[in-house]
């Protein structure tokens, strides 16, 4: 069992963007939208309020970090975007669709091929390698073996990890199991990136690593990034940042 470690404050982001390209401006072409979205939950009689009306529009080429106190409805937030937590009101469109008006089926589908996800716990089929592991949802989407197994190949070369194709995720370091874990998905060409606390149980070198991957995918492949965290040093790498208290957005900044 890995030990979980505290991310020091003294991670190097001045470090991580003189390795960047610069910064590109957004464009103006709407990914996600969300309307007057609410999201409330009952425990036991008491209703639990745990998103309040948040009406935001993201765009392609963004790398947004959404940040805020433990329990300000962050993950909510991004599950609410995933499809995987239906509002109680409002609405929710990726490129136009809007995702609750998709089957449940259509909607997991939707997921897999248009949205990449990093979430802080990563899981693995350990009876499959590392390289099995990452091609896995394409043979979900009945993509053919060797074709799946070649894409697989090519993300684990964009996150330098391909050296372990062949082992089982039980070697895997912290570190490696997530940059592993981009890879994965990456696998389907995605729309959207969506990391959830992707550094959370990660030391200093490890996380410098995650984060400086995730701002290359963004600026270089301009893939649009949304990410969680309460890491406050993380924020100057963002182009966009959403501060959360609450259940509310309370501070939308561009750069």
């Amino acid at each position: 069992m890995k030990k979980k470690q505290s991310l020091p404050a003294t991670i190097n982001i001045n470090a991580i963007e003189s390795r960047l390209p610069r910064k590109k401006k957004r464009s103006h072409h709407e990914i996600v939208m969300m309307r007057k979205v609410s999201k409330e939950f009952y425990v036991g009689k008491q209703k639990i309020k745990v998103l309040k009306g948040i009406s935001l529009t993201l765009y392609s080429g963004e790398f947004v970090i959404v940040y805020g106190p433990s329990g300000c409805g962050k993950s909510t937030f991004l599950h609410t975007v995933l499809g995987l937590e239906k509002p109680t009101r409002g609405e929710v469109f990726i490129r136009g669709k809007d995702i609750y008006d998709m089957t449940s089926d259509d909607r997991t589908c939707f997921r897999r091929e248009k949205i990449g996800m990093v979430f802080q716990k990563t899981n693995w089929i350990k009876s499959l390698s590392v390289l099995e592991n990452v091609a896995y949802p394409l043979y979900l989407s009945g993509i053919r073996k060797k074709e799946a197994l070649d894409r697989a190949y090519q993300q684990l070369q964009t996150v330098g990890m391909e050296s372990l194709s062949d082992h089982r995720t039980s070697e895997l370091s912290g570190g490696q199991e997530q940059r592993i874990a981009l890879a994965r998905a990456l696998t389907a060409d995605p729309w959207i990136i969506i990391a959830d606390e992707p550094t959370g149980n990660l030391d200093t070198k490890a996380s410098e690593n995650i984060i400086e991957l995730l701002a290359r995918l963004n600026r270089e492949k301009r893939r649009m990034v949304i990410m969680v965290t309460h890491e406050m040093h993380f924020l100057p790498i963002a182009t966009r940042r959403v501060s959360m208290k609450d259940g509310e957005v309370i501070y939308d900044e561009h750069d």
